[in-house]
């Protein structure tokens, strides 16, 4: 255990009323950070930091979290707000543990099967939580946008017709509360019988059931009938199959294009590449050249 970082002090000061005694970092992104904490009080809580600089922030994820506590098991909010003159926050929660579905899995206690059934219910039963302000969701030009400055345009001209779907879907679909990042690692198995708790609601906002179960397809990588059917079949509402299958393919691309490391963009491709074998209407193949006679 290390010693506190000053801004993990200062927020348990300012939200918790007490310093924090020990500090491990368990996560260190672009603009956020993660420390499992322990207090002076004897406390263990997670102390997640925000850069000003972040799209979204901890009274962001705050709102999302305390929403989901509608429907599913979510870590509690113990305090969150600004923490410096820049701009940067901090949010502040109970700490369940460090036991999750992957961990479960990885170590055979849970099966792979089982584990893709916990996603598709915990995802049903986040999708029913209340929107109390509805919001808009992010509007998908400003996916594509984003998605475009990594990626060469002619792999989105590929794409292109998995784009028109996504563009095309009626508006009136109605918005969920999405995660926007679940996989087994962001589900904590605490308290009694092990329950399933969601964490890092860092990218959730409102926005369409399929993007979000599309996500978590991606992310437990279930390329195979079975693996999908296991997570949507226990996935309790009504899902746009091809809408889903869309969603799919974009969220692989996005993985692709932000993938840092050689071996990681070459895992990615691989998996498109399946996708394209799987649902080649979502693909523009490349017209070929007439040789002249």
């Amino acid at each position: 255990m290390r010693t506190p970082p000053p801004m993990v002090s200062r927020a348990c000061a300012m939200f918790l009323g007490t310093t924090a005694r020990t500090a491990e970092q368990l996560a260190l992104g672009s603009r956020t950070a993660v420390y499992r904490t322990g207090l002076h009080d004897g406390r263990s809580v997670i102390v997640k930091l925000y850069a000003h600089t972040a799209r979204r922030n901890a009274v962001t994820e705050a709102a999302a979290i305390r929403a989901a506590a509608a429907t599913v098991p979510v870590p509690e909010v113990l305090g969150c707000g600004t923490t410096s003159s820049e701009g940067g926050t901090a949010l502040i929660t109970s700490d369940l543990g460090g036991c999750t579905l992957g961990s479960a899995v990885r170590a055979s206690t849970i099966t792979r099967s089982q584990a893709l059934r916990d996603l598709g219910g915990l995802l049903a039963r986040l999708h029913q939580a209340p929107i109390a302000h509805p919001a808009p969701s992010r509007p998908f030009h400003d996916a594509v946008s984003s998605l475009s400055r990594r990626c060469p345009s002619d792999l989105l001209n590929v794409i292109g017709p998995t784009l028109a779907l996504i563009a095309d879907a009626p508006e009136s679909t109605p918005l969920v509360w999405c995660h926007g990042d679940v996989h087994f690692d962001n589900v904590v198995l605490a308290g009694p019988q092990d329950a399933r708790h969601l964490v890092d609601f860092t990218d959730a906002a409102p926005g369409h059931r399929e993007s979000d179960v599309a996500h978590a397809l991606v992310m437990a990588t279930t390329h195979a009938p079975q693996d999908r059917l296991a997570l949507t079949g226990a996935y309790s509402l009504v899902l746009d199959d091809a809408l889903l299958s869309a969603w799919a393919v974009f969220q692989t691309v996005r993985c692709w294009a932000y993938a840092v490391h050689h071996e990681d963009r070459a895992l990615w491709s691989s998996r498109l590449a399946s996708l394209t074998r799987q649902s080649p209407q979502l693909f523009r193949t490349p017209r070929k050249e007439r040789t002249p006679r």
